[in-house]
């Protein structure tokens, strides 16, 4: 997957269009990521101990993978991502100013 944990990413469609966030977890097996901020959900808990009140608390939930770009560091755009393969490694780079991700 060209998206890896850590990395700035751009949502491109849905109710968070246009927003930044930092990649949280990556699931390679579904093709989802979680990012931090983005894709909030508001889940009803229930208390848990007695005398407690029930709370509704926000909670990021995971997004396609296809509906995020990365963002370069370098250019500060949303780009896609290339491959370079060197002879010790292979590495990301971004198709428009050619830089190491």
């Amino acid at each position: 997957m060209k998206i890896h944990k850590g990395d700035t990413v751009q949502v491109m469609v849905g109710k968070d269009r246009g927003k930044n966030g930092k990649v949280l977890n990556v699931d390679t097996a579904e093709s989802r990521v979680l990012v931090d901020g983005l894709n909030m959900v508001k889940k009803h808990m229930r208390p848990k101990k007695q005398g407690e009140k029930g709370e509704i608390v926000s909670l990021p939930r995971p997004l396609n993978a296809s509906k995020v770009m990365l963002v370069c560091p370098s250019c500060k755009e949303p780009v896609r991502v290339g491959f370079q393969i060197d002879a010790t490694a292979k590495r990301r780079i971004c198709r428009s100013c050619k830089a190491i991700i």
